[in-house]
């Protein structure tokens, strides 16, 4: 067997472990969720109207996928969280940075950014209602909101744990003001942002998820406005099946900011693989 080969087939087995390193915990996770389910049901704490079985729930969720006004649900939803994430992003990072640059600034509303932060995205949606209507701006208008404080304050924090020496360093070399920001303190910074936008990914979707059952928008589906229907019509295992749907979709969202974290770290030496 040549090198080559005995090479390639140690890179396999070494992806194949690191794989199942990663994936055994969560696949055990997942089975005794559903293992004490099913003991829940088989108790009769609750009815199967109420509370139906695993089997009944993903059966449902299997027949969900194959239809198209499921996609539909999925594609609309994940455009407004896309959507709404991504204004987030620009008008958090650009009130993050000013707000970290201008002292005064900071003083008048460095407080109100906490502020927004930890304040129910659901308490704007009657504001939003009145103001847009029941439409796609109420919506993104509340995601935006929900997600835009918390990005900030990532900005800021980072630029606020960024050594001074480095700034120092920067001027010395010549940099002005512009150049020293984007070649030393936001690089520097980037750890602590990427934190601030996983965050503000959670608060995106958590206020995307209440602005879809709140604000429903005729001929338009959405997994918010799957749940409310299933509400409505009892359907008990497609509600749970819409709930796991979105369970999973933050899930992967949220890994994938992982992901990025962590090379980020392990590009800096602050981590190492195992």
């Amino acid at each position: 067997m040549s090198e080559t080969v005995i090479a390639a087939t140690r890179t396999a087995g070494a992806r194949l472990a690191a794989a199942w390193s990663w994936g055994w915990p969560k696949l055990f996770a997942i089975a005794l969720v559903i293992g004490a389910w099913e003991a829940l049901f088989l108790s009769g704490w609750r009815p199967s109207y109420v509370l139906p079985s695993p089997g009944d729930t993903f059966g449902a969720l299997y027949q969900m996928v194959g239809t198209e006004r499921f996609w539909l649900a999925v594609k609309t939803t994940m455009t407004r969280a896309g959507t709404g994430f991504i204004l987030a992003l620009v008008l958090g990072s650009i009130v993050g940075i000013a707000v970290a640059r201008v002292k005064p600034l900071r003083l008048a509303v460095g407080n109100v950014i906490t502020g927004l932060q930890v304040m129910p995205s659901i308490a704007w949606f009657p504001l939003a209602i009145l103001v847009f209507g029941l439409n796609e701006q109420a919506i993104l208008f509340v995601v935006v909101l929900g997600a835009g404080p918390s990005i900030a304050n990532g900005v800021i924090a980072g630029i606020d744990h960024v050594p001074p020496a480095f700034t120092r360093l920067g001027r010395v070399l010549g940099a002005g003001p512009i150049a020293l920001y984007r070649d030393i303190v936001l690089p520097a910074a980037l750890p602590t942002y990427v934190a601030g936008l996983v965050q503000g990914w959670s608060f995106a979707w958590r206020s995307l998820m209440a602005g879809e059952l709140l604000v429903i928008i005729a001929e338009t589906p959405s997994l918010g406005t799957t749940l409310d229907f299933a509400r409505q019509m009892s359907k008990v295992p497609e509600l749970i099946a819409t709930m796991i749907v979105i369970l999973i979709i933050g899930m992967i969202v949220d890994g994938v900011f992982g992901s990025i974290s962590r090379r980020i770290r392990r590009n800096r030496g602050l981590a190492i693989d195992d």
